[in-house]
């Protein structure tokens, strides 16, 4: 089932939501339609209790290049009570990407750059081809990658993430594997096939015990080891009474 919406493709194959930005011939720059469109998507597929997984890809040649030259003219011209509301959102883009109660995986080709880049280390997994190329060259026309800073903190050091923030240099996959920011970097020839098996692997596991540890992943962010403790205890408790743990002890039993 296939249902495009201009700036973003939505298709959904057995467990697999499939959603691509889709302004090729603007390497899929971001733009408020384009923001808008995404977050319908991935609400729909969150909706969805067959969907196991979310793949989310560029069409074209490239992932996403960031705020287009419309965007940026806008930014530059826009009141601060429309830049505030511009700027919330993106932030409730990345803060859905986390809500999604399935794992959203970020497929990358081509360039992941600025705000491109940060959607893609917003997703809980980056897959990327070899030729990818990810980076934040937002200083070099003076604007700050503000809130994608929340996001690449958490996913590298603290020296690297500044030196990337702060000399807007790009990336190939490789280092952005090294650092990280990616989980698996795939040939070219065969990354779709590849990103597909990577996919399916979540029909293989149980979509509530999935749905329960990336709850628990990113509530942990800002407790105490304690409380991150607690919540463990909580959340352990939750399992044992679903469906999919019932069962999955049973099968464990009867091979014992």
């Amino acid at each position: 089932m296939t249902d495009d919406n201009t700036t973003v493709l939505y298709a959904l194959e057995g467990a697999i939501a499939r959603i691509a930005l889709n302004r090729p011939a603007k390497r899929n720059a971001l733009n408020d339609e384009l923001i808008a469109g995404l977050r319908s998507a991935l609400r729909r597929a969150d909706h969805d209790e067959d969907v196991r997984v979310v793949v989310l890809s560029g069409a074209g040649a490239n992932f996403c290049s960031g705020a287009d030259l419309a965007a940026l003219q806008k930014i530059s011209t826009a009141s601060v009570a429309d830049n505030l509301d511009d700027a919330r959102s993106l932030m409730e883009l990345f803060l859905l990407i986390r809500e999604v109660r399935v794992p959203v995986v970020a497929a990358v080709q081509g360039r992941a750059l600025a705000g491109g880049c940060g959607l893609a280390l917003a997703c809980d997994m980056v897959l990327a081809s070899r030729s990818a190329r990810f980076g934040f060259p937002e200083v070099k026309i003076g604007f700050v990658p503000a809130m994608v800073m929340a996001i690449l903190r958490r996913n590298t050091s603290e020296k690297r993430a500044f030196e990337l923030l702060t000399l807007g240099t790009e990336i190939g996959a490789d280092e952005a594997l090294a650092l990280g920011l990616v989980n698996r970097v795939l040939d070219d020839e065969a990354f779709e096939d590849e990103v597909d098996v990577f996919a399916h692997r979540f029909e293989g596991v149980s979509r509530s015990a999935v749905r329960l540890s990336k709850q628990l992943f990113y509530e942990g962010d800002a407790m105490t080891f304690t409380d991150a403790l607690e919540c463990g205890v909580d959340t352990n408790v939750i399992a044992r009474m679903t469906e999919d743990c019932r069962k999955g002890i049973e099968r464990f039993l009867r091979k014992a």
